[in-house]
């Protein structure tokens, strides 16, 4: 038991610290009194995560955790409060005193706690092996100075040795009381039948470690030259270690990654050591297997910028490409850096001095999407076939970036790379979209009782609409125009200045315009309540809009950019919108007001019919009037060009 008064020291210091604290996890930014941040606890785009000092307290309004620094331990790294408060104490440096846990002690610890116990007395075994034994001086001490890895390197790292002895971890385990199920589901120990053997014997050991500082697993390096036996090896699977969910060097890195806002990203383990040594720590390594989503999101965490070190090698640089688009994915800003012939990122580091390595990096890396489109370039530029497939695969890692503006930028630029179109790559992309949404719908169950309103905002557009082209014509234009400037605009004897979105919104609701088809009344809707703001971007916003049918139709109606639309063909003008602008907004909305009058007309003469045949002579005088009405209106509409002018 700890002392209640040690506890509650402990405690209230770590409240007064939340912040220190929780930013060891996530990048937080200052945001008025309090903090935010993306939430550790599930993945999120937009950070709901918020700190406040002032109250010793965390919350996120995405998924509802919250509590004080403790708790936040606590679920971060599955343990008990009392771990939490160990954990605590040692960052505070407020002596506890710990004593060894009996059997019986052992016995009533829970699985993951057994095996996270299991874990740290094997790291401290082999940090002992490596120093206090001849062999562990002689072969792995030997082995790491041989590297070039210092001394202060290998205990920041806490490296160790595994004897060649075939069981000396397991025995010594077990003489502490360490379970042997325990020292086999964490792969320390490999069991067949009445054989016990130590799974990393005769090897270098690197402790990979959780956030926290907690070991969970071990990398194991082979010294002696053995054709037949793997040069690394690594803890299998367990409940405490997922390789996938972990990069290795991450603890050691996270806070500078924070401070320099950007992470190297390298392959293996001594290359993260090498990169210490030469003074730069904001780096991890992914132990040579392909990025998953979770490392990509852990990466996220603490910053945005991830810089990827390539050695010369033709076929990884090709293989590794392929699993980028991933981290693009995720709103992440990717650059690559590809060392001279020869040499990785050990060798490189060990080259130079580490304001030297600093500035090359600086000076060579280079935006991912260029290098990607170079590098697939070379091998396809006398050949029409493979700059087709080349011109595709860079629409496919463009169409994955969820920021617009950047999405924009990358159009125009590999436009100018490839000799193509923007209009193509546009195009491109939106069909790329149109097939993930397809197989999203496709993927997702059909709800048994939709409500009203959640089954109109999901409809696709109608094919029954008669003001179907009328109708997108309009929207086309308030999405891609709508903040562009029309200029003072008369209406009888008003004149102002007005936007093409405002003008249009003005000239539906005046008249009570509504369409058949929802996703165009929700775009008007949304459109109306937005316009105002001066974040508000028509375009980006609709694009991204989280329902598919508007992001669908939104993206189609901006692909038509380098089209003449109906509009110009029917007038016989060539030039582009962007320069008519002031003549064809009033034309495409009065279109649309003659077409809405004439349905409506045809639709009453109609029902006229009907209630002629039934004889409802009230109901029939009203209709006739209403008609005439509409009449008058289709005649007032052929006169109102000339009466509402844009002045130029």
């Amino acid at each position: 038991m700890i002392d209640q008064a040690i506890v509650e020291r402990i405690v209230e210091q770590a409240q007064s610290q939340i912040t220190e604290i929780v930013s060891d996890y996530v990048n937080l930014k200052r945001r008025g009194v309090n903090y935010i941040g993306k939430c550790p606890f599930h993945n999120e785009k937009t950070p709901s995560f918020i700190v406040s000092p002032s109250k010793g307290i965390f919350k996120c309004f995405g998924c509802g955790k919250g509590g004080n620094a403790v708790n936040f331990l606590m679920e971060h790294e599955q343990i008990s409060f009392v771990e939490a408060v160990i954990m605590l104490g040692r960052r505070f440096h407020i002596t506890i005193e710990e004593k060894v846990p009996t059997p019986e002690e052992l016995e009533q610890q829970t699985e993951r706690e057994s095996m996270m116990l299991v874990t740290e007395y094997a790291a401290k075994f082999f940090t002992k092996s490596l120093y206090e034994t001849d062999e562990g001086q002689s072969v792995g001490l030997g082995y790491l100075r041989q590297r070039g890895i210092r001394d202060d390197i290998i205990r920041k790292f806490q490296l160790g040795y595994s004897p060649e002895q075939r069981d000396a971890l397991t025995k010594q385990a077990l003489v502490h009381g360490y379970k042997l199920q325990y020292l086999e589901k964490t792969g320390l120990t490999i069991v067949r039948d009445d054989y016990k053997a130590d799974r990393f014997r005769g090897r270098v050991i690197f402790p990979i470690l959780s956030l926290s500082g907690k070991v969970i697993g071990f990398g194991g390096r082979i010294i002696k030259n053995d054709p037949n036996t793997a040069k690394y090896l690594n803890s299998p699977e367990s409940e405490i270690y997922h390789k996938s969910r972990i990069l290795y060097g991450i603890y050691q890195a996270r806070q500078e990654i924070v401070r320099q806002d950007c992470t190297y990203l390298v392959e293996g383990y001594t290359d993260v050591l090498s990169f210490h040594q030469a003074g730069i720590c904001n780096v991890v390594a992914s132990s040579g297997t392909a990025l998953t989503l979770e490392q990509i999101q852990l990466m996220s965490r603490f910053s945005h910028n991830v810089t990827f070190i390539f050695d010369g090698d033709p076929a990884g640089i090709k293989a590794s490409l392929r699993g980028i688009d991933m981290v693009l994915a995720e709103g992440m800003n990717i650059k690559v850096l590809l060392l001279p012939d020869g040499h990785d990122p050990d060798s490189f580091a060990k080259s130079m001095s580490g304001e030297e390595l600093v500035e090359y990096i600086r000076s060579h890396e280079t935006d991912f999407i260029r290098f990607k489109t170079s590098v697939l370039m070379q091998d396809s530029a006398n050949d029409p076939i493979k700059k087709a497939q080349v011109i595709q695969d860079i629409i496919r890692t463009i169409s994955v970036i969820p920021d617009l503006i950047v999405q924009s930028v990358y159009v125009k630029e590999c436009s100018q790379l490839l000799g193509v179109e923007e209009a193509f790559l546009y195009d491109g992309i939106r069909k790329l979209k149109l097939k993930e949404q397809s197989r999203n719908v496709s993927r997702r169950p059909t709800p048994s009782a939709p409500q009203p309103e959640t089954q109109a905002r999901d409809l696709p557009p109608l094919t029954d609409n008669p003001l179907e082209n009328e109708e997108r014509e309009v929207l086309r234009y308030l999405i891609k125009y709508g903040s562009e400037t029309l200029g003072p605009v008369t209406s009888g004897e008003e004149v102002r200045d007005m936007t093409v979105g405002e003008f249009i919104i003005h000239e539906i609701r005046q008249d009570e315009l509504s369409s058949l088809n929802p996703i165009h009344n929700l775009i008007l809707d949304e459109y109306e309540a937005n316009m105002l703001s001066p974040e508000f971007v028509p375009h980006r916003y609709f694009v991204g809009h989280p329902n598919p049918s508007v992001s669908t139709l939104a993206t189609d109606l901006i692909a038509r950019e380098y089209r003449l639309s109906r509009i110009h063909t029917r007038y016989g003008d060539v030039k582009t919108d962007e320069d008519i602008l002031d003549q064809l907004v009033p034309r495409i909305v009065t279109e649309l007001k003659w077409k809405f009058l004439k349905t409506r007309i045809e639709h009453l003469t109609m029902e006229m019919k009907t209630v002629q045949e039934e004889g409802n002579n009230e109901r029939l005088l009203d209709l006739m009037k209403e008609i005439n009405l509409l009449q008058n209106a289709l005649k007032l509409i052929s006169h109102q060009h000339g009466e509402r002018t844009i002045i130029k």
